[in-house]
Protein backbone atom coordinates (compact mmCIF):
# COMPACT_ATOMS: atom_id res chain seq x y z
CA UNK A 1 0.00 0.00 0.00
CA UNK A 2 3.03 2.29 0.55
CA UNK A 3 4.41 1.69 -2.76
CA UNK A 4 0.81 2.41 -4.07
CA UNK A 5 0.48 5.54 -2.16
CA UNK A 6 4.11 6.73 -2.83
CA UNK A 7 2.84 6.45 -7.03
CA UNK A 8 -0.25 8.73 -6.15
CA UNK A 9 1.43 10.96 -4.05
CA UNK A 10 3.95 12.10 -6.63
CA UNK A 11 1.87 12.39 -9.39
CA UNK A 12 0.02 14.13 -7.57
CA UNK A 13 3.11 17.09 -7.47
CA UNK A 14 2.28 17.49 -10.68
CA UNK A 15 -1.41 18.21 -10.22
CA UNK A 16 -1.23 21.79 -9.64
CA UNK A 17 -4.61 23.49 -8.72
CA UNK A 18 -6.19 20.33 -10.00
CA UNK A 19 -4.85 18.18 -7.02
CA UNK A 20 -8.52 18.23 -5.53
CA UNK A 21 -10.49 16.40 -8.41
CA UNK A 22 -8.14 13.28 -8.12
CA UNK A 23 -9.88 13.06 -4.57
CA UNK A 24 -13.48 13.81 -6.06
CA UNK A 25 -13.24 11.19 -8.58
CA UNK A 26 -12.03 8.60 -6.25
CA UNK A 27 -15.05 9.41 -3.95
CA UNK A 28 -17.48 9.62 -7.11
CA UNK A 29 -16.31 6.27 -8.12
CA UNK A 30 -16.79 4.56 -5.05
CA UNK A 31 -20.47 5.92 -4.72
CA UNK A 32 -21.05 5.08 -8.60
CA UNK A 33 -20.25 1.48 -7.40
CA UNK A 34 -21.99 1.42 -4.06
CA UNK A 35 -24.61 2.72 -6.24
CA UNK A 36 -24.69 0.26 -8.97
CA UNK A 37 -25.59 -2.54 -6.35
CA UNK A 38 -28.58 -1.74 -5.42
CA UNK A 39 -30.63 -2.67 -8.73
CA UNK A 40 -29.81 -6.27 -7.47
CA UNK A 41 -31.99 -5.41 -4.00
CA UNK A 42 -34.69 -4.19 -6.56
CA UNK A 43 -34.64 -7.44 -8.75
CA UNK A 44 -34.42 -9.94 -6.00
CA UNK A 45 -37.61 -8.00 -4.69
CA UNK A 46 -39.03 -8.47 -8.19
CA UNK A 47 -38.38 -11.96 -8.43
CA UNK A 48 -39.67 -12.74 -4.41
CA UNK A 49 -42.98 -10.94 -5.69
CA UNK A 50 -43.38 -12.92 -8.85
CA UNK A 51 -42.74 -15.96 -7.02
CA UNK A 52 -44.94 -15.21 -3.84
CA UNK A 53 -48.29 -14.95 -6.30
CA UNK A 54 -47.14 -17.73 -8.71
CA UNK A 55 -49.02 -18.43 -10.64
CA UNK A 56 -51.33 -15.47 -10.47
CA UNK A 57 -49.28 -12.95 -11.81
CA UNK A 58 -51.73 -10.52 -11.69
CA UNK A 59 -51.31 -9.64 -8.12
CA UNK A 60 -47.93 -8.76 -8.68
CA UNK A 61 -48.47 -4.93 -8.09
CA UNK A 62 -44.82 -3.47 -7.58
CA UNK A 63 -43.45 -4.63 -9.85
CA UNK A 64 -43.59 -1.73 -11.98
CA UNK A 65 -42.24 0.46 -9.05
CA UNK A 66 -39.26 -1.65 -8.07
CA UNK A 67 -38.43 -2.25 -12.12
CA UNK A 68 -38.80 1.54 -12.18
CA UNK A 69 -36.32 2.41 -8.70
CA UNK A 70 -33.71 -0.22 -10.66
CA UNK A 71 -33.55 1.88 -13.50
CA UNK A 72 -33.26 5.16 -11.45
CA UNK A 73 -30.48 3.94 -9.43
CA UNK A 74 -28.63 2.00 -12.42
CA UNK A 75 -28.64 6.31 -14.03
CA UNK A 76 -27.72 7.46 -10.46
CA UNK A 77 -24.83 5.20 -10.74
CA UNK A 78 -23.90 6.09 -14.43
CA UNK A 79 -24.04 9.74 -13.46
CA UNK A 80 -21.81 9.55 -10.77
CA UNK A 81 -19.14 7.45 -13.26
CA UNK A 82 -19.59 10.41 -15.88
CA UNK A 83 -19.09 12.88 -13.10
CA UNK A 84 -16.06 10.81 -11.51
CA UNK A 85 -14.24 10.54 -14.71
CA UNK A 86 -15.04 13.86 -15.69
CA UNK A 87 -12.69 14.54 -12.70
CA UNK A 88 -10.01 12.44 -13.29
CA UNK A 89 -9.45 13.34 -16.79
CA UNK A 90 -9.23 17.01 -16.35
CA UNK A 91 -6.62 16.29 -13.26
CA UNK A 92 -4.82 13.15 -15.61
CA UNK A 93 -4.45 15.47 -18.32
CA UNK A 94 -3.02 17.97 -16.55
CA UNK A 95 -0.57 15.55 -14.51
CA UNK A 96 0.29 14.28 -17.81
CA UNK A 97 1.13 17.60 -19.02
CA UNK A 98 2.91 18.83 -16.38
CA UNK A 99 5.23 15.27 -16.13
CA UNK A 100 5.68 15.47 -19.85
CA UNK A 101 6.80 19.49 -19.71
CA UNK A 102 9.33 18.69 -16.88
CA UNK A 103 10.81 15.67 -18.77
CA UNK A 104 10.92 18.08 -21.55
CA UNK A 105 12.32 21.00 -19.50
CA UNK A 106 15.06 18.49 -17.97
CA UNK A 107 15.72 16.77 -21.32
CA UNK A 108 16.61 20.65 -22.79
CA UNK A 109 19.34 20.71 -19.85
CA UNK A 110 21.13 17.53 -20.87
CA UNK A 111 24.40 17.27 -22.74
CA UNK A 112 23.47 16.41 -26.61
CA UNK A 113 24.99 13.59 -26.76
CA UNK A 114 22.76 11.69 -24.19
CA UNK A 115 20.29 11.40 -26.97
CA UNK A 116 22.75 8.97 -28.80
CA UNK A 117 23.65 7.07 -25.71
CA UNK A 118 20.48 6.27 -25.01
CA UNK A 119 18.83 5.89 -28.51
CA UNK A 120 16.34 8.60 -29.74
CA UNK A 121 13.63 5.79 -30.00
CA UNK A 122 13.98 4.90 -26.65
CA UNK A 123 13.59 8.40 -25.39
CA UNK A 124 10.59 8.99 -27.29
CA UNK A 125 9.10 6.14 -26.43
CA UNK A 126 9.88 6.87 -22.74
CA UNK A 127 8.39 10.86 -22.56
CA UNK A 128 5.64 9.41 -24.76
CA UNK A 129 4.55 6.41 -23.16
CA UNK A 130 5.48 6.56 -19.66
CA UNK A 131 3.05 9.86 -19.58
CA UNK A 132 0.64 8.09 -21.68
CA UNK A 133 0.58 5.15 -19.36
CA UNK A 134 -0.06 7.79 -15.80
CA UNK A 135 -3.09 9.51 -17.51
CA UNK A 136 -4.40 5.99 -18.23
CA UNK A 137 -3.97 4.90 -14.63
CA UNK A 138 -5.26 8.56 -13.04
CA UNK A 139 -7.92 9.11 -15.38
CA UNK A 140 -9.84 5.45 -15.68
CA UNK A 141 -7.79 2.87 -12.99
CA UNK A 142 -7.75 5.08 -9.73
CA UNK A 143 -11.02 5.85 -10.13
CA UNK A 144 -12.05 2.10 -10.36
CA UNK A 145 -9.95 1.25 -7.73
CA UNK A 146 -11.95 2.90 -5.70
CA UNK A 147 -15.41 1.91 -7.09
CA UNK A 148 -13.51 -1.93 -7.02
CA UNK A 149 -12.76 -1.33 -3.34
CA UNK A 150 -16.46 0.06 -2.30
CA UNK A 151 -17.89 -3.28 -4.34
CA UNK A 152 -15.97 -5.38 -2.38
CA UNK A 153 -17.00 -3.98 0.77
CA UNK A 154 -20.92 -3.69 -0.52
CA UNK A 155 -20.65 -7.22 -1.89
CA UNK A 156 -19.88 -8.41 1.49
CA UNK A 157 -22.77 -7.28 3.37
CA UNK A 158 -25.01 -8.60 0.06
CA UNK A 159 -23.60 -11.40 0.56
CA UNK A 160 -24.31 -12.18 3.85
CA UNK A 161 -27.83 -10.13 3.56
CA UNK A 162 -30.37 -13.00 3.26
CA UNK A 163 -28.67 -16.70 2.99
CA UNK A 164 -25.27 -16.35 5.51
CA UNK A 165 -24.01 -20.29 3.75
CA UNK A 166 -24.82 -19.45 0.04
CA UNK A 167 -22.85 -16.23 0.91
CA UNK A 168 -20.00 -17.74 2.13
CA UNK A 169 -19.96 -20.45 -0.70
CA UNK A 170 -19.96 -17.15 -3.15
CA UNK A 171 -17.33 -15.55 -1.03
CA UNK A 172 -15.03 -19.02 -0.42
CA UNK A 173 -15.17 -19.64 -4.50
CA UNK A 174 -13.78 -15.90 -5.14
CA UNK A 175 -11.22 -15.88 -2.44
CA UNK A 176 -9.85 -19.11 -3.92
CA UNK A 177 -9.76 -17.63 -7.32
CA UNK A 178 -8.10 -14.63 -5.87
CA UNK A 179 -5.44 -16.87 -3.89
CA UNK A 180 -4.84 -18.36 -7.33
CA UNK A 181 -4.51 -14.88 -9.36
CA UNK A 182 -1.92 -13.35 -6.54
CA UNK A 183 -0.03 -16.68 -6.65
CA UNK A 184 0.53 -16.51 -10.59
CA UNK A 185 -0.53 -13.02 -11.65
CA UNK A 186 0.21 -10.73 -9.84
CA UNK A 187 3.05 -10.21 -7.36
CA UNK A 188 7.08 -10.12 -7.90
CA UNK A 189 6.94 -12.37 -10.61
CA UNK A 190 4.54 -10.10 -12.66
CA UNK A 191 6.56 -7.37 -11.33
CA UNK A 192 9.58 -9.05 -13.19
CA UNK A 193 7.70 -9.96 -16.17
CA UNK A 194 6.21 -6.47 -16.91
CA UNK A 195 9.70 -5.00 -16.60
CA UNK A 196 10.95 -7.52 -18.91
CA UNK A 197 8.11 -6.67 -21.44
CA UNK A 198 8.91 -2.54 -20.83
CA UNK A 199 12.67 -4.01 -22.08
CA UNK A 200 11.73 -5.62 -25.02
CA UNK A 201 9.29 -3.36 -26.44
CA UNK A 202 12.19 -0.18 -25.98
CA UNK A 203 14.62 -1.57 -28.00
CA UNK A 204 12.13 -2.90 -30.51
CA UNK A 205 11.12 0.38 -30.85
CA UNK A 206 14.55 2.04 -30.14
CA UNK A 207 15.89 -0.24 -33.42
CA UNK A 208 12.78 0.36 -35.33
CA UNK A 209 13.55 3.86 -35.10
CA UNK A 210 17.37 3.67 -36.06
CA UNK A 211 16.66 1.22 -38.39
CA UNK A 212 14.36 3.86 -40.50
CA UNK A 213 17.35 6.31 -40.14
CA UNK A 214 19.79 4.19 -41.16
CA UNK A 215 17.92 3.26 -44.55
CA UNK A 216 19.90 6.05 -46.57
CA UNK A 217 23.18 4.37 -45.39
CA UNK A 218 21.96 0.46 -46.35
CA UNK A 219 20.49 2.02 -50.00
CA UNK A 220 24.10 4.07 -50.18
CA UNK A 221 26.43 1.21 -49.71
CA UNK A 222 24.12 -1.78 -51.20
CA UNK A 223 23.60 -3.67 -47.96
CA UNK A 224 21.78 -6.49 -47.68
CA UNK A 225 19.52 -8.54 -45.53
CA UNK A 226 22.43 -8.21 -42.76
CA UNK A 227 20.90 -4.64 -42.61
CA UNK A 228 18.11 -5.44 -40.74
CA UNK A 229 19.63 -8.26 -37.91
CA UNK A 230 19.58 -5.95 -34.97
CA UNK A 231 15.73 -4.78 -35.96
CA UNK A 232 15.12 -7.94 -36.34
CA UNK A 233 16.40 -9.66 -33.28
CA UNK A 234 14.90 -7.63 -31.63
CA UNK A 235 11.29 -8.51 -33.15
CA UNK A 236 12.52 -12.42 -32.01
CA UNK A 237 13.04 -11.93 -28.70
CA UNK A 238 9.94 -9.44 -28.42
CA UNK A 239 8.11 -12.38 -30.01
CA UNK A 240 9.83 -14.94 -27.69
CA UNK A 241 8.96 -13.43 -24.43
CA UNK A 242 5.23 -12.86 -25.55
CA UNK A 243 5.02 -16.76 -26.46
CA UNK A 244 7.01 -17.64 -23.30
CA UNK A 245 4.93 -15.00 -21.10
CA UNK A 246 1.51 -16.62 -22.49
CA UNK A 247 2.36 -20.05 -22.28
CA UNK A 248 2.81 -19.46 -18.54
CA UNK A 249 -0.40 -17.91 -17.60
CA UNK A 250 -2.43 -20.36 -19.63
CA UNK A 251 -2.84 -22.99 -17.00
CA UNK A 252 -3.29 -20.66 -14.10
CA UNK A 253 -5.97 -18.25 -15.91
CA UNK A 254 -7.87 -21.62 -16.88
CA UNK A 255 -7.77 -22.49 -13.14
CA UNK A 256 -9.00 -18.75 -12.13
CA UNK A 257 -11.51 -19.51 -14.93
CA UNK A 258 -12.87 -22.72 -13.63
CA UNK A 259 -12.96 -22.04 -10.04
CA UNK A 260 -14.68 -18.57 -10.24
CA UNK A 261 -18.14 -20.08 -12.31
CA UNK A 262 -17.77 -22.79 -10.23
CA UNK A 263 -20.23 -20.72 -7.68
CA UNK A 264 -23.01 -21.73 -9.88
CA UNK A 265 -22.54 -25.14 -9.69
CA UNK A 266 -21.79 -25.20 -5.75
CA UNK A 267 -25.44 -22.98 -5.22
CA UNK A 268 -27.11 -25.07 -7.15
CA UNK A 269 -25.93 -27.95 -5.01
CA UNK A 270 -26.18 -26.41 -2.29
CA UNK A 271 -30.05 -25.65 -2.87
CA UNK A 272 -30.65 -29.08 -4.34
CA UNK A 273 -29.48 -30.55 -0.83
CA UNK A 274 -31.27 -28.03 1.08
CA UNK A 275 -34.81 -28.21 -0.45
CA UNK A 276 -35.28 -31.98 0.63
CA UNK A 277 -35.91 -30.62 4.11
CA UNK A 278 -37.43 -27.01 3.47
CA UNK A 279 -40.05 -25.00 1.26
CA UNK A 280 -38.57 -24.79 -1.86
CA UNK A 281 -39.36 -21.15 -2.74
CA UNK A 282 -37.39 -19.98 -0.13
CA UNK A 283 -34.16 -21.50 -1.37
CA UNK A 284 -35.09 -21.11 -5.21
CA UNK A 285 -35.53 -17.08 -4.67
CA UNK A 286 -32.30 -16.86 -2.96
CA UNK A 287 -30.33 -19.00 -5.30
CA UNK A 288 -31.73 -16.70 -8.39
CA UNK A 289 -30.44 -13.67 -5.85
CA UNK A 290 -27.11 -14.70 -5.77
CA UNK A 291 -26.89 -16.10 -9.25
CA UNK A 292 -27.43 -12.85 -10.23
CA UNK A 293 -25.17 -11.28 -7.96
CA UNK A 294 -21.86 -13.54 -8.23
CA UNK A 295 -21.20 -12.33 -11.58
CA UNK A 296 -20.48 -8.81 -9.67
CA UNK A 297 -17.67 -10.61 -7.63
CA UNK A 298 -16.01 -11.52 -11.08
CA UNK A 299 -16.18 -8.63 -12.31
CA UNK A 300 -14.26 -7.08 -8.90
CA UNK A 301 -11.33 -10.05 -9.24
CA UNK A 302 -10.84 -8.61 -13.00
CA UNK A 303 -10.65 -5.06 -11.42
CA UNK A 304 -8.25 -6.29 -8.77
CA UNK A 305 -6.19 -8.11 -11.49
CA UNK A 306 -6.00 -5.36 -14.15
CA UNK A 307 -5.55 -2.63 -11.11
CA UNK A 308 -2.28 -4.69 -9.63
CA UNK A 309 -1.09 -4.67 -13.33
CA UNK A 310 -2.00 -0.98 -14.17
CA UNK A 311 -0.04 -0.24 -10.81
CA UNK A 312 3.28 -1.98 -12.24
CA UNK A 313 2.94 -0.47 -15.18
CA UNK A 314 3.04 3.10 -13.69
CA UNK A 315 5.21 2.32 -11.35
CA UNK A 316 7.18 0.97 -14.69
CA UNK A 317 6.18 4.50 -16.18
CA UNK A 318 7.56 6.34 -13.07
CA UNK A 319 11.34 4.41 -13.12
CA UNK A 320 11.24 5.65 -16.77
CA UNK A 321 10.61 9.16 -16.24
CA UNK A 322 13.30 8.71 -12.85
CA UNK A 323 15.88 7.44 -15.52
CA UNK A 324 15.82 10.69 -17.44
CA UNK A 325 15.37 12.96 -14.44
CA UNK A 326 18.13 11.29 -12.71
CA UNK A 327 20.70 12.17 -16.07
CA UNK A 328 22.57 14.84 -14.37
CA UNK A 329 21.80 18.50 -16.11
CA UNK A 330 24.80 20.54 -17.62
CA UNK A 331 25.85 23.17 -15.24
CA UNK A 332 27.75 26.56 -16.03
CA UNK A 333 29.21 29.56 -13.72
CA UNK A 334 27.48 32.35 -16.38
CA UNK A 335 31.18 33.06 -18.43
CA UNK A 336 30.67 34.92 -20.99
CA UNK A 337 32.74 32.66 -24.10
CA UNK A 338 36.38 34.44 -24.92
CA UNK A 339 36.02 35.96 -28.60
CA UNK A 340 38.79 34.55 -30.52
CA UNK A 341 40.66 32.31 -28.15
CA UNK A 342 42.64 29.22 -29.11
CA UNK A 343 41.33 26.13 -28.08
CA UNK A 344 43.21 23.48 -25.36
CA UNK A 345 42.44 19.90 -24.29
CA UNK A 346 44.63 18.99 -21.47
CA UNK A 347 44.76 14.85 -20.85
CA UNK A 348 41.20 14.67 -21.62
CA UNK A 349 39.64 11.34 -21.23
CA UNK A 350 36.01 10.56 -21.75
CA UNK A 351 34.68 7.08 -20.80
CA UNK A 352 30.67 6.44 -21.89
CA UNK A 353 28.26 5.20 -19.78
CA UNK A 354 28.91 1.42 -19.36
CA UNK A 355 31.74 0.73 -21.06
CA UNK A 356 34.88 -1.19 -20.35
CA UNK A 357 37.41 1.17 -21.72
CA UNK A 358 37.96 4.90 -22.96
CA UNK A 359 36.39 6.04 -26.26
CA UNK A 360 38.93 9.04 -25.45
CA UNK A 361 42.37 8.65 -23.45
CA UNK A 362 44.66 11.40 -22.18
CA UNK A 363 44.50 13.62 -25.58
CA UNK A 364 46.35 17.12 -25.26
CA UNK A 365 46.11 19.23 -28.03
CA UNK A 366 46.08 23.27 -28.83
CA UNK A 367 43.79 24.44 -31.67
CA UNK A 368 44.96 28.33 -32.34
CA UNK A 369 42.36 30.67 -33.48
CA UNK A 370 41.75 30.29 -37.46
CA UNK A 371 43.33 27.06 -37.61
CA UNK A 372 41.86 24.49 -40.00
CA UNK A 373 42.66 21.12 -38.13
CA UNK A 374 41.44 17.31 -39.20
CA UNK A 375 40.67 14.25 -37.39
CA UNK A 376 41.59 11.03 -38.98
CA UNK A 377 41.64 7.51 -38.30
CA UNK A 378 39.72 4.45 -38.64
CA UNK A 379 36.27 3.82 -37.39
CA UNK A 380 36.29 3.56 -33.50
CA UNK A 381 39.24 5.91 -33.05
CA UNK A 382 37.11 8.68 -31.05
CA UNK A 383 36.95 11.44 -34.04
CA UNK A 384 33.16 12.49 -33.21
CA UNK A 385 33.58 11.92 -29.46
CA UNK A 386 36.23 14.31 -29.40
CA UNK A 387 34.64 16.85 -31.71
CA UNK A 388 31.63 16.07 -29.35
CA UNK A 389 33.70 16.73 -26.26
CA UNK A 390 34.86 20.27 -27.67
CA UNK A 391 31.04 21.34 -28.44
CA UNK A 392 30.29 19.65 -24.86
CA UNK A 393 27.60 17.28 -26.04
CA UNK A 394 29.40 15.29 -22.91
CA UNK A 395 31.60 16.44 -20.02
CA UNK A 396 34.94 14.93 -19.91
CA UNK A 397 35.62 12.37 -17.59
CA UNK A 398 38.69 13.65 -16.83
CA UNK A 399 41.04 16.33 -18.26
CA UNK A 400 40.15 20.03 -18.65
CA UNK A 401 38.96 21.66 -22.63
CA UNK A 402 39.40 25.51 -22.64
CA UNK A 403 38.50 28.21 -24.84
CA UNK A 404 40.21 31.31 -24.08
CA UNK A 405 41.68 30.08 -20.86
CA UNK A 406 37.85 29.16 -19.81
CA UNK A 407 37.06 25.69 -18.48
CA UNK A 408 34.38 24.92 -21.13
CA UNK A 409 31.98 23.69 -17.88
CA UNK A 410 32.12 27.35 -16.74
CA UNK A 411 31.26 28.72 -19.95
CA UNK A 412 26.94 29.84 -20.16
CA UNK A 413 25.63 27.31 -22.33
CA UNK A 414 23.77 29.53 -25.39
CA UNK A 415 27.22 31.46 -25.08
CA UNK A 416 28.79 28.35 -26.00
CA UNK A 417 26.53 27.33 -28.21
CA UNK A 418 26.94 30.74 -30.03
CA UNK A 419 30.46 30.36 -30.06
CA UNK A 420 30.20 26.45 -31.85
CA UNK A 421 28.75 25.36 -35.26
CA UNK A 422 28.29 21.70 -35.27
CA UNK A 423 27.28 20.11 -38.92
CA UNK A 424 26.55 16.68 -38.82
CA UNK A 425 26.77 14.04 -41.45
CA UNK A 426 23.21 13.43 -41.51
CA UNK A 427 22.14 16.65 -41.03
CA UNK A 428 18.11 17.19 -40.28
CA UNK A 429 15.71 18.97 -41.60
CA UNK A 430 12.38 20.01 -39.96
CA UNK A 431 8.95 19.80 -41.90
CA UNK A 432 8.54 23.21 -42.46
CA UNK A 433 9.88 25.82 -45.18
CA UNK A 434 13.37 26.38 -45.79
CA UNK A 435 13.38 29.97 -45.25
CA UNK A 436 12.30 28.37 -41.45
CA UNK A 437 14.95 25.79 -41.48
CA UNK A 438 18.24 27.92 -42.44
CA UNK A 439 16.70 30.46 -39.72
CA UNK A 440 16.94 27.96 -37.15
CA UNK A 441 20.72 29.61 -37.03
CA UNK A 442 19.73 32.64 -36.11
CA UNK A 443 16.13 33.22 -35.72
CA UNK A 444 16.24 37.27 -35.68
CA UNK A 445 17.62 36.98 -39.37
CA UNK A 446 15.93 38.58 -42.15
CA UNK A 447 14.73 37.18 -45.27
CA UNK A 448 17.56 38.84 -47.36
CA UNK A 449 20.20 37.88 -45.06
CA UNK A 450 18.72 33.98 -45.24
CA UNK A 451 18.56 33.87 -48.87
CA UNK A 452 22.38 35.52 -48.98
CA UNK A 453 23.52 32.72 -46.89
CA UNK A 454 21.98 30.20 -49.02
CA UNK A 455 23.72 31.95 -51.61
CA UNK A 456 27.51 31.24 -50.17
CA UNK A 457 26.14 27.84 -49.28
CA UNK A 458 25.96 26.90 -53.01
CA UNK A 459 22.06 26.27 -52.61
CA UNK A 460 20.96 28.46 -55.99
CA UNK A 461 20.05 25.73 -57.83
CA UNK A 462 18.45 23.89 -55.28
CA UNK A 463 15.94 27.03 -54.73
CA UNK A 464 15.76 27.44 -58.32
CA UNK A 465 13.90 23.65 -59.16
CA UNK A 466 11.57 23.67 -56.06
CA UNK A 467 8.15 25.64 -57.01
CA UNK A 468 8.04 28.19 -54.09
CA UNK A 469 11.60 28.71 -53.91
CA UNK A 470 12.69 29.64 -50.13
CA UNK A 471 8.98 29.13 -48.97
CA UNK A 472 8.49 25.91 -50.31
CA UNK A 473 7.65 23.24 -47.33
CA UNK A 474 9.58 20.64 -47.24
CA UNK A 475 7.90 16.65 -47.18
CA UNK A 476 4.84 18.21 -48.78
CA UNK A 477 3.37 17.28 -51.96
CA UNK A 478 6.86 14.78 -52.68
CA UNK A 479 9.31 17.71 -52.17
CA UNK A 480 12.22 16.17 -50.73
CA UNK A 481 16.05 16.92 -51.10
CA UNK A 482 18.80 14.53 -51.27
CA UNK A 483 21.90 13.76 -48.57
CA UNK A 484 24.07 16.80 -50.38
CA UNK A 485 21.43 18.85 -50.81
CA UNK A 486 20.41 18.72 -47.46
CA UNK A 487 23.85 19.14 -46.31
CA UNK A 488 23.94 22.38 -48.06
CA UNK A 489 21.08 23.93 -46.52
CA UNK A 490 22.38 22.77 -42.87
CA UNK A 491 25.97 24.67 -44.27
CA UNK A 492 23.28 27.74 -45.14
CA UNK A 493 22.37 27.58 -41.11
CA UNK A 494 25.73 27.48 -40.10
CA UNK A 495 26.43 30.43 -42.35
CA UNK A 496 23.80 32.12 -40.83
CA UNK A 497 24.81 31.31 -37.33
CA UNK A 498 28.15 32.43 -38.06
CA UNK A 499 30.14 31.29 -35.58
CA UNK A 500 34.14 31.63 -34.52
CA UNK A 501 34.36 27.37 -34.34
CA UNK A 502 33.40 25.16 -36.83
CA UNK A 503 33.11 21.39 -36.38
CA UNK A 504 32.21 19.06 -39.71
CA UNK A 505 31.48 15.56 -38.70
CA UNK A 506 31.80 13.46 -42.46
CA UNK A 507 29.98 16.15 -43.56
CA UNK A 508 30.11 14.61 -46.93
CA UNK A 509 29.41 11.11 -46.15
CA UNK A 510 26.19 11.54 -48.20
CA UNK A 511 26.95 13.62 -51.09
CA UNK A 512 27.20 12.50 -54.82
CA UNK A 513 29.64 13.94 -56.75
CA UNK A 514 28.04 16.71 -58.10
CA UNK A 515 26.63 17.88 -54.65
CA UNK A 516 30.38 17.05 -52.99
CA UNK A 517 31.74 19.36 -55.19
CA UNK A 518 29.28 22.05 -54.49
CA UNK A 519 29.26 21.02 -50.56
CA UNK A 520 33.06 21.16 -50.98
CA UNK A 521 32.90 25.01 -52.36
CA UNK A 522 30.68 25.66 -49.14
CA UNK A 523 33.12 24.51 -46.45
CA UNK A 524 35.55 26.82 -48.22
CA UNK A 525 33.55 29.85 -47.92
CA UNK A 526 31.95 28.53 -44.55
CA UNK A 527 35.58 28.44 -43.33
CA UNK A 528 36.92 31.90 -44.31
CA UNK A 529 38.32 33.41 -41.11
CA UNK A 530 36.78 30.71 -38.01
CA UNK A 531 38.43 27.73 -36.60
CA UNK A 532 37.25 24.97 -38.77
CA UNK A 533 37.51 21.05 -37.14
CA UNK A 534 37.09 18.51 -39.23
CA UNK A 535 36.45 14.85 -39.22
CA UNK A 536 36.75 12.74 -42.47
CA UNK A 537 37.42 9.77 -44.13
CA UNK A 538 37.40 11.17 -47.86
CA UNK A 539 41.33 12.24 -46.93
CA UNK A 540 41.11 14.51 -49.96
CA UNK A 541 38.82 17.05 -48.02
CA UNK A 542 41.65 17.37 -45.27
CA UNK A 543 44.85 17.90 -47.72
CA UNK A 544 44.62 21.80 -47.20
CA UNK A 545 44.29 21.67 -43.54
CA UNK A 546 47.14 23.13 -40.93
CA UNK A 547 47.19 20.20 -38.95
CA UNK A 548 45.90 16.48 -39.31
CA UNK A 549 45.49 14.80 -36.62
CA UNK A 550 45.29 10.62 -36.70
CA UNK A 551 43.51 8.96 -33.63
CA UNK A 552 43.66 5.58 -32.81
CA UNK A 553 42.32 3.80 -30.02
CA UNK A 554 41.26 7.22 -28.71
CA UNK A 555 44.47 8.46 -28.53
CA UNK A 556 46.35 10.97 -31.02
CA UNK A 557 49.27 8.93 -32.59
CA UNK A 558 50.06 11.12 -35.40
CA UNK A 559 49.91 14.96 -35.95
CA UNK A 560 50.99 17.08 -38.36
CA UNK A 561 50.58 18.95 -41.99
CA UNK A 562 49.43 16.23 -45.15
CA UNK A 563 53.10 16.57 -46.39
CA UNK A 564 54.73 16.33 -42.99
CA UNK A 565 52.85 12.97 -42.08
CA UNK A 566 53.14 11.39 -45.53
CA UNK A 567 57.41 12.18 -45.14
CA UNK A 568 56.67 10.53 -41.94
CA UNK A 569 55.90 7.01 -42.90
CA UNK A 570 53.28 6.23 -40.69
CA UNK A 571 49.72 5.13 -40.56
CA UNK A 572 48.14 8.70 -42.28
CA UNK A 573 51.07 7.59 -44.86
CA UNK A 574 49.51 3.88 -45.18
CA UNK A 575 45.84 5.52 -45.40
CA UNK A 576 46.50 7.90 -47.87
CA UNK A 577 48.01 4.79 -50.37
CA UNK A 578 45.15 3.29 -49.28
CA UNK A 579 42.77 5.96 -50.55
CA UNK A 580 44.41 6.75 -53.62
CA UNK A 581 44.26 3.53 -54.91
CA UNK A 582 40.64 2.73 -54.74
CA UNK A 583 40.17 6.29 -56.09
CA UNK A 584 41.33 4.35 -59.48
CA UNK A 585 38.88 1.85 -59.07
CA UNK A 586 36.59 1.04 -61.23
CA UNK A 587 32.96 -1.17 -62.16
CA UNK A 588 33.35 -3.12 -64.85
Amino acid sequence: MDKKQSNLLRLLTYSGKRRYLTYISLVLGALSSLAALVPFLYIWAILKEVIAVSPDYDAAIHIGHYGWMAVLWAVISIILQIGGLKCSHLSAFRIAANLRKTMMDHIMTLPLGFMDTLGSGKVRKWVQESTAATETYLAHRLPDKAGMYATVVGLAVLMFLFDWRMGLLCIATAVLALIVMFAFMIGPMLKEKMAQYGKALDNMSNEAVEYVRGVPVVKTFGQTIFSFKRFRSSIDEYQKWVIAYTLDLRRPMILYTVIINAVFALLIGFTLIMVKDAPTGEYLLNLLYYIIISPAISLALSRIMFASEDEMIVTDALGKVDNILSIEPLTDKGIPCPDGGEIVLQDVSYRYPGAERDAVHDVTLRIEPGQKIAFVGPSGGGKTTLASLIARFFDVTSGEITIGGVDIKDIEKKQLMEHISFVFQDSRLLKTSILENVRLGRPSATRTEVLEAMHRAQCDDILAKLPNGIDTILGTKGTYLSGGEQQRIAIARVMLKDTPVVILDEATAFADPDNETRVQQAFSALSKEKTLIMIAHRLSSVVSADCICVLQDGSISERGTHAELLAAEGTYATMWKEYCETVKWNIK
